[in-house]
């Protein structure tokens, strides 16, 4: 089983899932818009025919998902994302504070990349697009805070 976190926009999937596959190593291996669905669908129109109805985005084992929404389809897609966050774990540090810098570019830190009680470096953010992320490094087995 693969358990995969759905993403939604306002018409900025592709450019947000650009964004990612750059940043985190990915590739995307799956972006339909709704322009290119089958006769019939019932989302049609110039505004919609570049927003993607369906994107996959590929980062080693891993996967994010994404469409863009409109508010008839999803009430409150222009509002905060809320209760939750796409997170991110790794043993390299400098990797994670790579990650970290790159998705708070143009975003708002939420909590700064730093190290902490658990972890040799943790950080939250909220991205460009209005994502929420956690960057955390993974400790090493023998890893002791340094205000032990």
């Amino acid at each position: 089983m693969k358990i995969v976190t759905s993403l939604s926009f306002q018409g900025q999937c592709r450019e947000a899932f650009d964004f990612y596959a750059k940043v985190l190593g990915g590739k995307i291996t799956a972006a339909y818009p709704y322009g290119k669905a089958p006769p019939g669908m019932p989302i049609a129109g110039d505004k919609y025919k570049d927003w993607l109805m369906h994107c996959w985005l590929e980062v080693g084992d891993q996967a994010l998902m994404g469409a863009d929404m409109d508010l008839e389809w999803a009430s409150n897609i222009d509002k905060p994302k809320n209760g939750f966050d796409v997170t991110l774990h790794t043993e390299d540090k400098a990797e994670a504070q790579r990650w970290f810098d790159a998705l708070a570019a143009d975003g708002r830190i939420v909590m700064p990349f730093a190290e902490t009680f658990w972890s040799p470096g943790f950080g939250s953010l909220v991205d460009k697009f209005g994502i929420p992320w956690m960057v955390n490094v993974v400790p090493s087995v023998d890893w002791k805070p340094s205000q032990a």
